[in-house]
């Protein structure tokens, strides 16, 4: 059963989607400004962790939506959602920016700058993020009190005030959720 969220997120996918075939038809007014509206505070945030610096975090969501203005006709609906074609690149964006010297302090010896595997690593987990942020509340509230916590379903039926099988249930559709949640961004996990 296709619950409320499950299809809010389809739409949205799906309107993202017409925005980029839109793109790729010629039209770049609307359709992109609307694109850049819906994903400019994201892309940045991942700018911002990727390459510790706002003016390369700003850099990386311009030069994210010219190469999408560029490239919006090699989107594949049959590969992916829209989200993932974008952050993928932006991920692309950061790590050449990352390897640009000029992007990196002059005094940084190469010890300390972070690897393309730190990068990596924190690609993953601002996906996850994004990924967990797409789950209803209450989903994500099991989760992390799961998790993040590190309580039994036990503990975190008392602490909601719900029965246990409210939390199973829960639990179990919010874990189908972020795996799908997750292929759609891939990331394999």
């Amino acid at each position: 059963m296709e619950r409320p969220d499950d299809r809010a997120a389809d739409a949205a996918a799906a309107r993202e989607a017409e925005l980029l075939d839109a793109v790729a038809a010629g039209d770049r007014g609307a359709p992109l400004k609307e694109l850049y509206h819906r994903y400019e505070g994201r892309l940045y945030g991942l700018g911002l962790r990727l390459l510790g610096d706002a003016g390369l975090a700003e850099e990386m969501v311009q030069e994210t939506f010219l190469r999408l203005w560029r490239s919006a006709d090699r989107y594949d609906r049959g590969r992916g959602a829209p989200s993932t074609f974008i952050f993928t690149i932006a991920r692309r964006l950061a790590i050449d920016l990352w390897r640009r010297p000029s992007s990196r302090p002059f005094a940084e010896s190469a010890d300390e700058a972070p690897g393309p595997d730190a990068v990596e690593r924190v690609i993953v987990q601002l996906t996850v993020r994004d990924a967990l942020d797409s789950l209803s509340d209450a989903q994500r509230e099991v989760l992390e009190l799961s998790y993040d916590r590190d309580l039994k379903q036990s503990e975190i039926a008392e602490r909601l005030g719900i029965p246990l099988g409210t939390v199973k249930t829960r639990t179990y559709h919010a874990l189908r959720a972020l795996k799908l949640a997750l292929e759609e961004r891939a990331v394999d996990g």
